[in-house]
């Protein structure tokens, strides 16, 4: 019994020094990691958050190898990372071996297109040969690839809602199974979730969208605790959870307009910097803005009713009806044209 008690003090010790350390951070920002001549997996990154993500790590210096389903915006991305490496390409002033200085060539960085459709597994996993055999071991993987099916759950077709849940979500399981096990081996890499608020707390309309998210969520935070279990402190995992990204996916998504001003979509670029702030100083989880930490932790303590209150007051509860009506209209007029 003392051992017991002498333990549970031991953790309330670890906790609050927990929470210093966190809040230390707030204080004195963490020194990046380099990720220079790293190779790093981006899961839809013909478009979006994926290509910005290429373009972040590609001013970084790492090699990047960018998965989409979008053979053509694939390419338009790998453009843009060249065009980024071209401009880094500068040579590097040292000093030289008799006192002088000397011109070397700075490290070359590539980058390497690759079709794949993550809502397969024999392509994840036949793509992900293709990739340790041409370019190398992966050293960080970025899970980003998302759809949504914009339809209201019971207009919503079984295929789409399987699509849904397979790109989201079980995507996640057989990328991380192709390139997992030389991490472990090597006690070296970082795995990145780009999940969404809607994985944290959810709302009316899009139920499959919520809940592959929740999934993705559930799945980052278990490997995590089993690589915690395992002792592998050289993996790395970080969740992105941003509120609604100016993207065009959400398109139409309206909370209620005298609110609207204080919770403007999400700018792209700065969701990504904020996400790759997170990614490089081996922050675990990444919520912006920083209400979501809020808002997710107000739901964990008050009573359902309640939260359906706070929605309603927010404009929330019914924030995906525009968008939803938009899709449906806009599939509407394509079956017309095409005369279906």
């Amino acid at each position: 019994m003392m051992i017991i008690i002498a333990e549970f003090f031991v953790v309330i010790l670890k906790v609050l020094w927990a929470f210093v350390t966190a809040g230390a951070k707030w204080v004195v920002r963490p020194k990046e990691k380099s990720v220079a001549g790293q190779v790093c997996v981006i899961t839809g990154a013909g478009s979006g958050l994926g290509r910005l993500f290429a373009k972040e790590f590609a001013r970084r210096r790492a090699v990047l190898v960018l998965w989409d389903i979008n053979s053509q915006s694939n390419e338009e991305t790998a453009e843009m990372v060249r065009q980024i490496y071209h401009e880094l390409d500068t040579p590097i002033a040292k000093d030289g071996p008799v006192g002088g200085v000397e011109e070397v060539p700075p490290f070359q960085p590539q980058v390497y297109t690759y079709v794949c459709d993550v809502g397969k597994r024999e392509s994840v996993y036949s793509t992900a040969e293709k990739v340790r055999r041409e370019v190398g071991e992966v050293d960080i993987l970025i899970n980003n690839a998302g759809v949504v099916s914009g339809h209201h759950l019971l207009e919503c077709p079984d295929e789409l809602i399987e699509r849904t849940m397979v790109v989201n979500c079980h995507a996640h399981f057989w990328t991380t199974k192709a390139f997992l096990p030389k991490m472990l081996e090597l006690n070296h890499g970082h795995i990145v979730t780009v999940a969404s608020s809607l994985g944290l707390f959810s709302t009316a309309g899009v139920e499959d969208y919520c809940a592959s998210k929740f999934g993705a969520i559930g799945f980052h935070e278990s490997l995590s605790h089993e690589l915690k279990a395992s002792e592998k402190d050289g993996i790395n995992m970080t969740l992105v959870c941003p509120y609604l990204v100016d993207t065009g996916m959400f398109k139409g998504c309206r909370i209620r307009k005298e609110i609207e001003p204080f919770l403007p979509p999400l700018k792209p670029e700065f969701c990504v910097k904020q996400a790759m702030r997170a990614i490089l100083t081996d922050q675990p989880m990444i919520c912006t803005p920083r209400i979501v930490y809020m808002v997710n932790f107000m739901k964990s303590i008050l009573p359902f009713e309640a939260i359906v209150c706070m929605y309603r007051f927010l404009g929330a509860d019914k924030c995906m009806y525009p968008f939803l009506a938009q899709r449906k209209e806009a599939m509407n007029n394509n079956e017309a044209k095409n005369g279906i």
